[in-house]
């Protein structure tokens, strides 16, 4: 299976699908696909890029992923593991003009904000049930709860997640090669990254990177690299609180703690130092 773009297994005859992942690791890769995504996490948290967004995921959060954006969902080991509902679809799975009937139109907002990655936080009991339940259900009680669940999300307040809406697919080759930049960074965070460095993994010259990088994220590969290490700095200042902030910052890729506190308060508007109280 190819990881760029990426197919979702598709049962015969369904228009709707369910897929249950209760695993050690998500499938962490960066990909993309044609179908509209709704997930719901019911155990596990880490890291997630969506367009450009770059935050965390944890438990009871429902995400809805457009059509062609590209995501990755990079759980923490845990002896529990990671357990994801997830529902895929398009708009036109149940008939070429299905949304288009005046009882569902109001679903149109929900597919066109989709673009730009949605993330509901946290969800409602009443949406967890019908999630948690979903995947043991017929295929007529499946459409059912689905209808059930665009209905109360239409309710949520929904939180916008990237800047610019992501409707290109990629090629094998492109996407590959956004995949590779994404896992180092991942993988590296926490080291001395330079632009010559990732520039390699690109296989361009760091001036070309640069260029390419925004072109296709709609940010640097600088204040990419820095969100990555400030969402994990944030989750040390709110689990590890026998760590210093001098050391998760070195932790976390920042050789100054001067520039670490500047940094994380020109990004969460707030110190480590207050972030920390406020989370306890």
């Amino acid at each position: 299976m190819k990881v760029f773009p990426f197919k979702i297994p598709k049962p015969e005859h369904s228009t709707l699908i369910v897929q249950n992942d209760k695993v050690d690791m998500l499938y962490n890769k960066l990909h993309q696909h044609r179908e509209i995504q709704i997930s719901y996490v019911v155990r596990g948290e880490g890291n997630c890029i969506i367009g450009d967004f770059v935050g965390e995921f944890k438990k009871n959060d429902v995400f809805i992923i457009g059509e062609n954006v590209p995501h990755v969902f990079n759980n923490d080991p845990s002896d529990e593991g990671v357990h994801v509902i997830s529902l895929f679809f398009t708009q036109s799975s149940f008939g070429q003009h299905f949304f288009e009937f005046p009882e569902f139109k109001r679903f149109n907002t929900i597919f066109h904000r989709a673009s730009l990655g949605i993330k509901i936080k946290p969800a409602t009991d009443q949406l967890g049930v019908l999630f948690f339940k979903i995947p043991s259900k017929s295929k007529f009680e499946k459409f059912i709860d689905f209808m059930n669940i665009l209905q109360l999300i239409s309710k949520e307040k929904l939180v916008t997640l990237s800047s610019e809406i992501h409707n290109k697919s990629y090629g094998e080759e492109e996407g590959k090669r956004m995949r590779d930049i994404f896992e180092f960074t991942l993988s590296k965070y926490d080291e001395n990254i330079s632009l010559e460095q990732v520039a390699e993994i690109a296989n361009m010259t760091p001036n070309a990177f640069c260029r390419y990088f925004k072109q296709r994220t709609n940010k640097t590969y600088i204040n990419f690299l820095l969100d990555i290490r400030i969402e994990n700095a944030c989750k040390l200042l709110a689990k590890k609180s026998d760590l210093s902030i001098a050391e998760i910052s070195y932790r976390c890729g920042f050789n100054n703690l001067t520039n670490f506190n500047r940094k994380f308060k020109s990004i969460k508007n707030m110190t480590p130092s207050e972030f920390r109280k406020k989370v306890k």
